[in-house]
């Protein structure tokens, strides 16, 4: 079959490999899509950071060269010994966060800081291929009323869930998600699910296009002069009582800080590549709360899956493109670095 295979920093190749063969408690699926996160390309320009090179992953024992790929939605062909609950033809997402069940985090159900954590496309082999086995127990049908192309944006939409759900969001709270690429998009439909009044803010109108048609209750562009004022008329005086940074620059996290009302909270749901100075006296003067999230659980996918049923997350705004496993890195990864920063999500469909 054919696979991208990673070997290292900018070696990624499209390789024929064998077909995988399920084992007892595993499931075969053929790949319906696969989207390219911009962690798929940090770790071609930059890594490997979160791939495993040299030293293998606990759990799984696997090192580069591995197939990457971890945004996933296939349909069930075969099923290794022992597994029910599962047949052929059935369309599933997965859970891709494998964890070892033993440690601290696992036993206090924060699996998402289990330091053995193996994820798909990271520590095993992932999605951009035709075909992957995975855990029978951690691949989720998805109902009839649910599109394999729409699903494939449950990975990034569990990651969003998940920290709405860190940030202990009530019902009727005031909420400000700040940049609104595909998680940030996915996090203020996930805070709307849960009750809250949520605002968007970008730098590029079309996100805030997208914001509008996905349900803000109001947008601000952070180019245009004024946009703090915009923003705590949208909000009230106190400001918001929650911040989501979900753009990951060097200066948002003090901007949530600064937006954020007494005693609320921000939520840092970004990887940050800088380290700026902070002056932690503005949280303790104010008792402002910074949390941080990481991931998601198998809840989140299950979760999500109901909420895009319900037609309370809406995915097929992100979508911006669909490609073969050929045009992974001059097509997808092209259009993904582009000074034009017009994609959200582009899926890989592979033949079959």
């Amino acid at each position: 079959m054919k696979a991208l295979v990673y070997h290292g920093n900018k070696d990624l190749r499209l390789e024929e490999v064998p077909e995988p063969v399920p084992g007892p408690g595993e499931a075969k699926l053929h790949i319906d899509f696969c989207g390219i996160c911009a962690t798929d390309i940090e770790e071609y320009l930059y890594g490997p950071v979160f791939i495993f090179g040299d030293t293998p992953n606990p759990i799984t024992g696997k090192k580069i060269p591995l197939i990457t790929g971890h945004e996933i939605t296939g349909t069930v062909v075969e099923t290794g010994q022992g597994v029910s609950g599962l047949r052929a033809g059935d369309r599933a997402v997965l859970n891709t966060v494998l964890t070892c069940g033993r440690c601290r985090g696992c036993l206090s159900r924060q699996e998402t800081q289990c330091p053995n954590m193996a994820v798909a496309g990271f520590a095993l082999d992932g999605g951009l291929a035709e075909y992957m086995v995975w855990p029978a127990s951690e691949v989720i049908k998805l109902p009839d009323d649910v599109s394999s192309e729409h699903a494939a944006l449950v990975e990034p939409a569990s990651v969003a869930l998940h920290a709405v759900r860190r940030s202990r969001l009530q019902p009727g709270e005031t909420v400000v998600v700040l940049g609104c690429g595909t998680v940030g998009l996915l996090a203020m439909q996930a805070a709307r699910a849960t009750g809250g009044r949520v605002f968007a803010v970008d730098r590029r109108q079309m996100s805030l296009d997208i914001a509008t048609e996905l349900g803000a209750d109001g947008v601000v562009n952070s180019s245009e002069a004024g946009a703090d004022d915009s923003l705590r008329e949208l909000t009230g005086p106190d400001g918001p009582d929650l911040v989501i940074d979900a753009a990951g620059g060097e200066h948002t996290p003090a901007q949530a800080v600064e937006w954020v009302r007494t005693g609320g909270r921000v939520l840092l749901v970004a990887i940050y590549t800088a380290k700026p100075a902070f002056d932690f006296n503005s949280l303790v003067s104010t008792e402002k709360e910074i949390i941080g999230s990481l991931g998601y659980q198998r809840r989140d996918v299950e979760e999500i899956v109901r909420l895009i049923a319900s037609g309370d997350v809406r995915t097929a705004p992100l979508i911006s493109d669909k490609i073969g496993l050929e045009d992974v890195i001059d097509r997808g990864f092209a259009r993904m670095l582009a000074p034009s920063k017009d994609v959200f999500r582009i899926l890989v469909s592979p033949p079959g």
